[in-house]
């Protein structure tokens, strides 16, 4: 099968099945694994992934489950938190949708319990499609903590990486993305940000993304920022390419993309995944086409949604992702 001059992808979660989140199982979420990945292949999506169905937690349904799932299992993170630690937790800055963090580091992080790769090989047998992987940035997993043992933000981000990097080398996806959702709004990190991140992205046997969006909890933005002010950040990525969040913000800031570096390919954020409306193939290819006419036509590599389908309906998300392929289509001429 020949490769698209666009491919398409989603950026990682799906809706959780309401008889996943019912009856949780082992065979419930193989079972509820295979839909998610025969729905992809059904709207044509050129590269497919579990919906992160596994790290959906009934108690944490604001992050779908993408900061707990990778915290919980650790070593040296507390999840019972004192009424003063709370309160600290408030008063760090950045961190007002959250009400608690995720835990406390009180201790030098170890790997603890957590074991990604158990969860990815239930994949391969499931589809015959290239499968994605995604990882939630170690910058962004230290955000969420209160740390009482490191005293240093880069000591305890490098510490996560070093953590997520063992456990990438045991997942063998044709994609291993990492998530970053926090950065966005802190570009004064910008200049060491990149360094755990390509940790983790240094330990990935095959293609390597990162995904940059300005928050989506319970269809809100909580981030504000340039794509501007990152492209330093964006610039040191060990990465092959980048999604990037467009359709909810618009496309004025394609102009600034034309400095990036040419051998990193760019994704660019179709679909509007804050809005239960789905768009028309028309529309996709629209945008598209105002993003090829400002970067040039063999600038766009790949095309996606803005971030994650977790809090649409399931019906909405299959329609999205249906018009994200039907529109590159439209766009290619195919």
């Amino acid at each position: 099968m020949s490769v698209p001059a666009i491919r398409t992808e989603t950026v990682g979660s799906y809706p959780t099945p309401a008889w996943l989140t019912a009856m949780p199982s082992r065979p419930a979420l193989r079972d509820a694994l295979l839909v998610v990945l025969k729905t992809q292949e059904l709207a044509g999506l050129d590269v497919v992934g579990d919906g992160e169905l596994a790290r959906f937690d009934v108690n944490h349904p604001d992050t779908n489950g993408m900061i707990e799932f990778f915290i919980h299992p650790l070593g040296g993170v507390a999840a019972d938190l004192t009424p003063d630690e709370r309160a600290a937790f408030r008063q760090q800055p950045g961190m007002e949708f959250r009400s608690r963090p995720a835990g406390v580091v009180r201790d030098r992080l170890d790997t603890g319990t957590l074991d990604l790769a158990a969860y990815f090989h239930l994949l391969p047998s499931l589809t015959d499609r290239p499968i994605k992987f995604t990882v939630t940035s170690p910058y962004m997993l230290a955000k969420t903590l209160l740390d009482r043992h490191y005293g240093d933000l880069r000591a305890l981000c490098a510490d996560l990486a070093a953590i997520l990097a063992d456990q990438v080398r045991g997942i063998d996806a044709a994609v291993l993305q990492v998530d970053e959702a926090n950065l966005t709004g802190h570009p004064e990190d910008r200049d060491w940000a990149h360094e755990p991140i390509n940790t983790v992205l240094d330990a990935a046997s095959g293609g390597k993304a990162v995904h940059l969006c300005f928050g989506n909890y319970g269809g809100s933005t909580i981030q504000h920022g340039t794509w501007r002010d990152l492209l330093p950040f964006l610039n040191a990525l060990h990465a092959d390419h980048v999604l990037l969040e467009f359709a909810r913000r618009g496309y004025d800031e394609l102009e600034v993309l034309r400095d990036l570096r040419p051998e990193l390919a760019l994704g660019v954020g179709v679909i509007d995944i804050k809005d239960n409306e789905a768009e028309t193939p028309e529309i996709v290819a629209d945008r598209i086409e105002r993003a090829a006419r400002v970067l040039g036509p063999d600038r766009i590599r790949w095309v996606h949604p803005d971030c994650g389908f977790w809090m649409l309906p399931r019906s909405v998300a299959d329609r999205k992702m249906t018009s994200l392929v039907k529109g590159r289509d439209l766009f290619l001429g195919c």
